[in-house]
Protein backbone atom coordinates (compact mmCIF):
# COMPACT_ATOMS: atom_id res chain seq x y z
CA UNK A 1 0.00 0.00 0.00
CA UNK A 2 1.23 3.54 -0.76
CA UNK A 3 2.07 5.79 2.17
CA UNK A 4 -0.19 8.63 3.18
CA UNK A 5 1.39 11.89 1.98
CA UNK A 6 3.30 13.28 4.96
CA UNK A 7 3.75 9.92 6.69
CA UNK A 8 7.32 9.45 5.48
CA UNK A 9 10.10 8.77 7.99
CA UNK A 10 12.59 11.57 8.62
CA UNK A 11 16.34 11.42 9.17
CA UNK A 12 19.01 14.09 9.52
CA UNK A 13 22.77 13.66 9.87
CA UNK A 14 24.12 16.17 12.35
CA UNK A 15 26.68 16.05 15.14
CA UNK A 16 27.72 13.44 17.68
CA UNK A 17 24.51 13.60 19.70
CA UNK A 18 21.71 11.49 18.28
CA UNK A 19 17.98 11.60 18.97
CA UNK A 20 15.49 8.83 18.21
CA UNK A 21 11.86 9.98 18.06
CA UNK A 22 9.02 7.43 18.31
CA UNK A 23 5.52 8.31 17.11
CA UNK A 24 2.28 7.07 18.60
CA UNK A 25 -0.30 4.34 18.02
CA UNK A 26 -2.10 4.69 14.64
CA UNK A 27 -0.13 7.90 14.04
CA UNK A 28 2.77 8.71 11.74
CA UNK A 29 6.05 10.65 11.79
CA UNK A 30 4.00 13.74 10.84
CA UNK A 31 3.02 14.18 14.49
CA UNK A 32 6.69 14.56 15.47
CA UNK A 33 8.11 16.07 12.29
CA UNK A 34 8.23 19.68 13.59
CA UNK A 35 10.01 18.43 16.74
CA UNK A 36 12.50 16.44 14.66
CA UNK A 37 13.21 19.43 12.42
CA UNK A 38 13.66 21.70 15.45
CA UNK A 39 16.32 19.38 16.89
CA UNK A 40 17.97 18.87 13.49
CA UNK A 41 18.24 22.64 13.00
CA UNK A 42 20.27 22.76 16.22
CA UNK A 43 22.86 20.32 14.99
CA UNK A 44 21.59 17.01 16.32
CA UNK A 45 21.50 13.76 14.39
CA UNK A 46 17.83 12.78 14.23
CA UNK A 47 15.96 9.60 13.36
CA UNK A 48 12.15 9.51 13.14
CA UNK A 49 11.07 6.13 11.74
CA UNK A 50 7.65 5.03 10.50
CA UNK A 51 6.42 2.11 12.61
CA UNK A 52 5.28 -1.07 10.80
CA UNK A 53 1.59 -1.13 9.91
CA UNK A 54 1.31 2.65 10.16
CA UNK A 55 0.93 5.32 7.50
CA UNK A 56 -1.04 3.28 4.95
CA UNK A 57 -4.46 1.93 6.00
CA UNK A 58 -5.70 0.66 9.35
CA UNK A 59 -6.23 -2.87 8.02
CA UNK A 60 -2.45 -3.17 7.53
CA UNK A 61 -1.92 -2.46 11.20
CA UNK A 62 -4.10 -5.45 12.14
CA UNK A 63 -1.28 -7.68 10.90
CA UNK A 64 1.33 -6.13 13.20
CA UNK A 65 1.90 -6.04 16.95
CA UNK A 66 4.14 -4.50 19.56
CA UNK A 67 7.14 -6.74 18.80
CA UNK A 68 7.13 -5.33 15.24
CA UNK A 69 6.93 -1.72 16.43
CA UNK A 70 9.59 -2.28 19.05
CA UNK A 71 11.93 -4.03 16.60
CA UNK A 72 11.81 -0.98 14.32
CA UNK A 73 12.84 1.51 17.01
CA UNK A 74 15.43 -0.94 18.33
CA UNK A 75 17.04 -1.08 14.87
CA UNK A 76 17.02 2.70 14.61
CA UNK A 77 18.64 2.97 18.03
CA UNK A 78 21.41 0.59 16.95
CA UNK A 79 22.03 2.65 13.81
CA UNK A 80 22.26 5.87 15.82
CA UNK A 81 24.63 4.31 18.32
CA UNK A 82 27.00 3.37 15.51
CA UNK A 83 27.52 6.98 14.49
CA UNK A 84 26.78 9.00 17.64
CA UNK A 85 28.67 9.21 20.93
CA UNK A 86 25.41 9.39 22.86
CA UNK A 87 21.75 8.88 22.01
CA UNK A 88 18.55 10.24 23.53
CA UNK A 89 15.15 8.65 22.97
CA UNK A 90 11.93 10.68 22.75
CA UNK A 91 8.39 9.40 22.38
CA UNK A 92 4.77 10.52 22.16
CA UNK A 93 2.02 8.31 23.61
CA UNK A 94 2.82 4.70 22.57
CA UNK A 95 6.12 6.10 21.34
CA UNK A 96 6.81 6.85 24.99
CA UNK A 97 5.96 3.25 25.86
CA UNK A 98 8.48 2.03 23.30
CA UNK A 99 11.05 4.54 24.59
CA UNK A 100 10.66 3.16 28.11
CA UNK A 101 11.11 -0.38 26.78
CA UNK A 102 14.30 0.66 25.01
CA UNK A 103 15.58 2.26 28.22
CA UNK A 104 14.86 -0.92 30.17
CA UNK A 105 16.69 -3.07 27.65
CA UNK A 106 19.67 -0.86 26.78
CA UNK A 107 20.51 0.87 30.06
CA UNK A 108 23.44 3.29 29.89
CA UNK A 109 23.55 3.08 26.08
CA UNK A 110 20.71 5.63 26.24
CA UNK A 111 21.73 9.00 27.67
CA UNK A 112 18.25 10.27 28.48
CA UNK A 113 14.51 9.99 27.82
CA UNK A 114 11.94 12.59 26.82
CA UNK A 115 8.35 11.37 27.12
CA UNK A 116 5.21 13.23 26.06
CA UNK A 117 1.92 11.78 27.35
CA UNK A 118 3.25 8.20 27.55
CA UNK A 119 0.81 5.29 27.85
CA UNK A 120 1.40 2.38 30.24
CA UNK A 121 -2.07 1.14 31.18
CA UNK A 122 -5.66 0.68 30.06
CA UNK A 123 -8.03 3.40 31.27
CA UNK A 124 -11.25 3.05 29.26
CA UNK A 125 -13.79 0.19 29.43
CA UNK A 126 -13.16 -0.50 25.73
CA UNK A 127 -9.45 -1.02 26.33
CA UNK A 128 -10.09 -3.28 29.29
CA UNK A 129 -12.45 -5.44 27.22
CA UNK A 130 -10.42 -5.47 24.02
CA UNK A 131 -9.31 -9.11 24.36
CA UNK A 132 -12.95 -10.10 23.73
CA UNK A 133 -14.11 -7.18 21.59
CA UNK A 134 -11.44 -7.72 18.95
CA UNK A 135 -13.13 -10.98 17.92
CA UNK A 136 -16.42 -9.14 17.32
CA UNK A 137 -15.34 -5.69 16.14
CA UNK A 138 -12.34 -5.29 13.82
CA UNK A 139 -12.04 -1.58 14.61
CA UNK A 140 -13.51 1.35 16.49
CA UNK A 141 -13.42 5.12 15.99
CA UNK A 142 -9.96 6.59 15.51
CA UNK A 143 -8.00 8.48 18.17
CA UNK A 144 -6.01 10.86 15.97
CA UNK A 145 -6.06 14.67 16.26
CA UNK A 146 -6.76 15.16 19.97
CA UNK A 147 -5.47 18.72 19.64
CA UNK A 148 -6.69 21.91 21.35
CA UNK A 149 -5.17 24.24 18.76
CA UNK A 150 -7.82 25.47 16.33
CA UNK A 151 -7.10 24.07 12.88
CA UNK A 152 -4.52 21.59 14.21
CA UNK A 153 -4.57 18.14 12.70
CA UNK A 154 -2.71 14.86 13.08
CA UNK A 155 -2.13 12.46 10.21
CA UNK A 156 -3.37 9.07 11.39
CA UNK A 157 -5.97 6.37 10.89
CA UNK A 158 -9.65 7.23 11.20
CA UNK A 159 -10.23 3.76 12.65
CA UNK A 160 -8.46 2.04 15.54
CA UNK A 161 -7.68 -1.65 14.78
CA UNK A 162 -8.53 -3.75 17.82
CA UNK A 163 -6.13 -6.65 17.19
CA UNK A 164 -3.34 -4.09 17.29
CA UNK A 165 -4.82 -2.49 20.41
CA UNK A 166 -4.82 -5.88 22.09
CA UNK A 167 -1.12 -6.27 21.30
CA UNK A 168 -0.42 -2.88 22.87
CA UNK A 169 -2.27 -3.92 26.03
CA UNK A 170 0.09 -6.92 26.23
CA UNK A 171 3.10 -4.59 26.14
CA UNK A 172 1.92 -2.29 28.93
CA UNK A 173 2.32 -4.77 31.84
CA UNK A 174 5.86 -5.60 30.73
CA UNK A 175 6.80 -1.94 30.57
CA UNK A 176 5.20 -1.18 33.96
CA UNK A 177 7.03 -4.12 35.54
CA UNK A 178 10.31 -2.82 34.15
CA UNK A 179 9.95 0.81 35.25
CA UNK A 180 12.35 0.38 38.21
CA UNK A 181 15.00 -0.60 35.63
CA UNK A 182 14.75 2.88 34.07
CA UNK A 183 17.69 4.82 35.51
CA UNK A 184 18.36 7.34 32.72
CA UNK A 185 17.70 11.07 33.16
CA UNK A 186 14.04 11.67 32.38
CA UNK A 187 12.05 14.64 31.10
CA UNK A 188 8.32 13.89 31.19
CA UNK A 189 5.83 16.36 29.74
CA UNK A 190 2.13 15.63 30.12
CA UNK A 191 -1.03 17.48 29.21
CA UNK A 192 -3.40 18.66 31.91
CA UNK A 193 -6.29 17.57 29.69
CA UNK A 194 -5.82 14.48 27.52
CA UNK A 195 -8.72 12.62 25.90
CA UNK A 196 -6.61 9.67 24.71
CA UNK A 197 -4.15 8.83 27.53
CA UNK A 198 -5.24 9.72 31.06
CA UNK A 199 -2.66 11.85 32.93
CA UNK A 200 -2.50 9.12 35.60
CA UNK A 201 -0.28 7.20 33.16
CA UNK A 202 2.44 9.79 33.69
CA UNK A 203 2.00 9.51 37.46
CA UNK A 204 2.59 5.75 37.22
CA UNK A 205 5.82 6.33 35.30
CA UNK A 206 7.09 9.05 37.64
CA UNK A 207 6.28 6.96 40.70
CA UNK A 208 8.12 3.85 39.59
CA UNK A 209 11.26 4.78 37.64
CA UNK A 210 14.64 4.73 39.39
CA UNK A 211 15.99 7.81 37.59
CA UNK A 212 17.73 10.27 39.91
CA UNK A 213 17.44 13.11 37.38
CA UNK A 214 13.72 13.65 36.74
CA UNK A 215 11.95 16.72 35.39
CA UNK A 216 8.16 16.94 35.10
CA UNK A 217 6.40 19.59 33.06
CA UNK A 218 2.62 20.03 32.87
CA UNK A 219 1.31 21.22 29.51
CA UNK A 220 -1.56 23.55 30.35
CA UNK A 221 -2.76 24.42 26.85
CA UNK A 222 -2.57 21.18 24.86
CA UNK A 223 -4.46 17.92 24.52
CA UNK A 224 -2.87 14.55 23.69
CA UNK A 225 -0.85 15.40 20.58
CA UNK A 226 1.07 18.15 22.34
CA UNK A 227 3.81 18.14 19.68
CA UNK A 228 1.32 19.70 17.23
CA UNK A 229 -0.56 21.77 19.79
CA UNK A 230 -0.31 25.07 21.65
CA UNK A 231 2.59 23.87 23.81
CA UNK A 232 4.65 22.45 20.94
CA UNK A 233 7.37 25.10 21.16
CA UNK A 234 7.63 24.47 24.91
CA UNK A 235 8.08 20.73 24.27
CA UNK A 236 10.76 21.41 21.68
CA UNK A 237 12.67 23.97 23.75
CA UNK A 238 12.54 21.95 26.97
CA UNK A 239 13.72 18.79 25.21
CA UNK A 240 16.61 20.57 23.54
CA UNK A 241 17.68 22.21 26.81
CA UNK A 242 17.52 18.78 28.50
CA UNK A 243 19.66 17.17 25.80
CA UNK A 244 22.14 20.05 25.76
CA UNK A 245 22.53 20.00 29.56
CA UNK A 246 23.31 16.29 29.55
CA UNK A 247 25.61 16.47 26.53
CA UNK A 248 27.89 19.38 27.43
CA UNK A 249 30.89 18.00 29.26
CA UNK A 250 30.12 14.46 28.15
CA UNK A 251 32.35 14.61 25.08
CA UNK A 252 31.57 16.94 22.20
CA UNK A 253 29.01 19.62 23.00
CA UNK A 254 25.71 19.60 21.15
CA UNK A 255 26.46 22.80 19.29
CA UNK A 256 29.58 21.34 17.67
CA UNK A 257 27.25 19.63 15.23
CA UNK A 258 25.47 22.82 14.25
CA UNK A 259 27.63 23.42 11.17
CA UNK A 260 26.51 20.09 9.80
CA UNK A 261 22.85 20.98 10.23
Amino acid sequence: MPLMPGAEPYRHDGGGTGVLLCHGFTGTPQSLRPWAEYLAARGLTVSLPLLPGHGTRWQDMQLTGWPDWYAEVDRELAALRERCSRVFVCGLSMGGTLALRLAQKHGSAISGLVLVNPSVKADSPTLKAVSVLRHVLPSVKGIASDIALEGGGELGYDRTPLHAVYSLTRLWPQVRAGLPQVTQPLLLLHSKVDHVVHPSNSAVVLGAVSSADVTEKVLEHSFHVATLDNDAELVFAESYAFIERLSVGAGDAVKEGTAGG
